[in-house]
């Protein structure tokens, strides 16, 4: 690299000048993530949130979940993010759902400001990075085609964690390989510290989620061969990893173990792995992302252009290959699936970042430019759209289910007819209490996928949807899943004697039945959708 000759007031100037543009952008990416929490809600028991919950509760409290805990526990017994979130409750003396909160905002933050990051190195202007980073933040919850993703969660999982390390990696990437003598005045410098931001984001993203940070180590790979200097490194280099992550595939795919038939019954339920049951709107979001970025990866490498071009080459040969990967092996009717549990399609997390930007830096730089009230009206539209996609999917809960109250008290008893009976129970239950209730209760309409484990605190025979996702990660209790599947199915129709011949031997002492439900039970809670009831 040649050396760029300075003066020491020249020097300063820039780097004044590159204080003020982190200053502008902490400022600005601060306002976007209060925007994105307004915009997206908070729902911190439901869905994946209250699947990863549960096990930071017992790491806290030992005695809680004495039955079927193996559901609760071991399912993340490769990341450290139930232990660092339980550390975090212990150490800063405030609630679980204090901490929650805190930690949704930081994650939003983090990934917004290293989006920022990664427009600061594709996009000249201010407008256009200011554009990119706003589209991603009113776009947080964009689901991802049909994965069953979301760019961000609006609750908080290990992905809530991986994904700015990924982002930070990817940016760290790009300042080791394209590096910015204007900014720091030293190449070489700017250069290890961009390699350290690297590492330190995969790094990080490995100890929170080994799959993503997987997927993001392939990305970063990809995007040094396609930065490369050398025109065969950028052509071999690209199509070997190609290949080689197919070979992988196919290698994973020839020496998988067999899989049992109970738990041949449990990945056919999970329909999201497998693009042959994708619904026609959700292959074009596979489409779609790719055909945009493709316009940019055809532009040529000019001075100021790499970084932007680069990564949109990154992406669309990464979502292409993980296409194809899901295209030969991820088959609902083959012998095995550790492909399909491997999800290779969830590399279009990174895939949909990056098309995001770009398409807001287009938006900022070329329609809303220098317009306050382009960007207002804008911003206005987009979040709208959004709150209304929000409140379909949570029709039932409150937009932003925060703590209340000194101690970060419990926001489920102000919640939904569920959350409320759930509440209840868990102030109100024994910690041993056993319960049944309809394995399909988070897919009701006004239960809004709320989690039964992470509300209450008490056992549960395990549920059709998300211990079913538990089990894909744990085979071993495929046979318990479908035993807890059979025992409750028809519970609020059956009568009191065929509830206790089922639930007695499985140790159940307590249901939860709907509120139209006849039995002869005992039932000290109802409200106007459940009542909670207690065996004789």
């Amino acid at each position: 690299m040649p050396t760029v000759l300075t003066s020491p007031v020249s020097e300063r100037l820039q780097r004044d000048e590159y204080r003020r543009e982190r200053g502008f952008a902490a400022g600005l990416v601060t306002a976007l993530t209060f925007l994105a929490l307004l915009v997206h809600g908070y729902h911190p028991y439901a869905e994946d949130g209250g699947v990863y919950l549960p096990e930071i509760k017992r790491l806290l409290d030992p005695g809680l979940y004495p039955h079927g805990a193996e559901f609760v526990v071991g399912h993340l017994r490769f990341s450290l993010f139930a232990p660092m979130m339980a550390g975090l409750v212990r150490e800063s003396n405030l609630s679980l759902e204090m901490v929650l909160v805190l930690v949704h905002l930081a994650t939003f933050w983090t990934t917004l400001f290293a989006a920022w990051l990664l427009a600061a190195r594709c996009f000249a202007s201010r407008e256009a990075r200011g554009g990119a980073v706003a589209l991603l933040a009113v776009w947080m919850t964009l689901p991802i085609a049909g994965t069953s993703l979301m760019l961000m969660d609006p609750y908080v999982t290990a992905r809530s964690l991986s994904t700015p390390c990924l982002l930070l990696a990817l940016a760290g990437a790009l300042r080791f390989l394209l590096p910015s003598v204007e900014m720091e005045g030293d190449g070489r410098r700017d250069q290890w510290r961009g390699l350290a931001l690297c590492c330190a984001g995969l790094a990080g993203a490995g100890v929170m989620h080994p799959l993503m940070a997987a997927y993001g180590l392939e990305a970063v790979v990809l995007l040094g061969a396609v930065l490369s200097r050398s025109r065969r490194v950028r052509v071999w280099g690209t199509v070997g990893l190609a290949l080689a992550a197919v070979v992988m595939a196919a290698g994973l795919q020839l020496f998988a173990p067999p899989e049992s038939d109970a738990y041949q019954r449990v990945v056919m339920t999970r329909d999201y792995w497998f693009l042959s049951q994708w619904q026609w709107y959700e292959l074009i979001g596979l489409v779609a992302p790719l055909v945009i970025l493709s316009v940019v990866a055809m532009g040529q490498r000019r001075e100021g252009d790499a970084a932007r071009v680069g990564l949109a080459r990154m992406a669309v040969i990464a979502g292409v290959t993980a296409m194809v990967v899901a295209l030969l092996f991820a088959h609902a009717g083959v012998a095995t699936h550790l492909v399909a549990r491997m999800q290779p399609l969830r590399i279009f997390q990174m895939v949909y970042v990056v098309m995001t930007l770009v398409v807001g830096a287009w938006l900022g730089s070329r329609v809303l430019q220098r317009r306050p009230m382009r960007w207002v009206l804008a911003l206005a539209v987009l979040s709208g759209v959004m709150v209304m996609v929000e409140r379909r999917t949570f029709p039932a809960s409150k937009h932003l289910e925060l703590p209340y109250g000194l101690t970060g008290r419990n926001s489920a008893d102000r919640g939904n007819a569920y959350q409320r009976a759930f509440a209840w129970i868990g102030r109100n239950t024994p910690r041993e209490a056993f319960f049944a209730m309809d394995a399909h209760y988070i897919t009701k309409p006004e239960e809004d996928a709320q989690s039964f484990r992470a509300i209450a605190g008490r056992s549960v025979l395990p549920d059709f949807s998300k211990d079913g996702g538990v089990v894909t990660n744990k085979p071993e209790l495929a046979t318990e899943w479908l035993e807890g599947q059979v025992a409750q199915a028809g519970l609020d129709t059956e009568p009191d004697a065929r509830r206790i011949a089922v639930l007695r031997p499985l140790g159940v002492d307590w249901v939860v039945l709907e509120r139209r439900a006849v039995t002869g039970f005992a039932c000290p809670y109802a409200n106007e959708v459940v009542k909670v009831c207690r065996l004789p």
